[in-house]
């Protein structure tokens, strides 16, 4: 039996970025592109791209800043809808997904950023995206928002919460362009039980 449930949603990829360089002061310096060959390692020459990357704060519990781990922070997914939400709290008319460091916007997907772990996105040519897990809203994007456009960024982090996308790193290689369709796949199983006792 498939462990994986192909769904009847499809998304629309709107944008498509990339960071050349690593954040310096908070800051992110995203550039556009049409068009994103993916290996195995991520998107060549980005700066989240690697097999493995060292450890952060997101996972300091687990393990030590700066151990090698797996990158599973390849890529960041985010819905076009909910940047525009967060666009419209912050007074902005428009969200520059440059701004938050987004790999791909994605739109057409409902409730986005609370996808399932370990749920797929599959492009035309079969380039086949993992989402790892929410992505908390950081303070990079705030500071970044507020360079561009003064008194607009800095409740960036409260305003986000719950809208900030996914992390994802790459299942399948191939190339992800602007306009293709991603066709959503859901893991097969309930709800774990016991999340409500682990969080409190």
């Amino acid at each position: 039996m498939p462990a994986l449930m192909p769904t009847e949603i499809v998304g629309t990829i709107v944008w498509l970025g990339a960071q050349p360089e690593p954040v310096e002061n908070l800051v992110i310096r995203a550039v556009p592109v049409e068009e994103m060959p993916l290996s195995f390692a991520g998107f060549g020459g980005e700066s989240h791209a690697g097999v493995t990357r060292p450890s952060c704060s997101r996972v300091q519990k687990q393990h030590k800043r700066g151990t090698e781990i797996r990158n599973v922070r390849q890529l960041s997914l985010v819905s076009a809808e909910e940047m525009a939400e967060v666009a419209e709290k912050l007074g902005l008319e428009a969200m520059d997904h440059a701004w938050v460091g987004a790999s791909v916007v994605i739109a057409g997907i409902p409730d986005f950023s609370h996808l399932p772990p370990s749920s797929r996105l599959q492009g035309p040519d079969g380039v086949t995206l993992v989402i790892d897990m929410q992505n908390r809203p950081c303070q990079e994007p705030a500071v970044t928002i507020e360079e561009a456009r003064p008194g607009h960024g800095k409740r960036f982090k409260t305003v986000a919460e719950g809208k900030r996308g996914v992390t994802a790193w790459v299942e399948r290689e191939g190339v992800l362009r602007v306009g293709d369709a991603l066709t959503l796949h859901v893991p097969d199983q309930r709800v774990w039980a016991h999340l409500d006792a682990v969080r409190t």
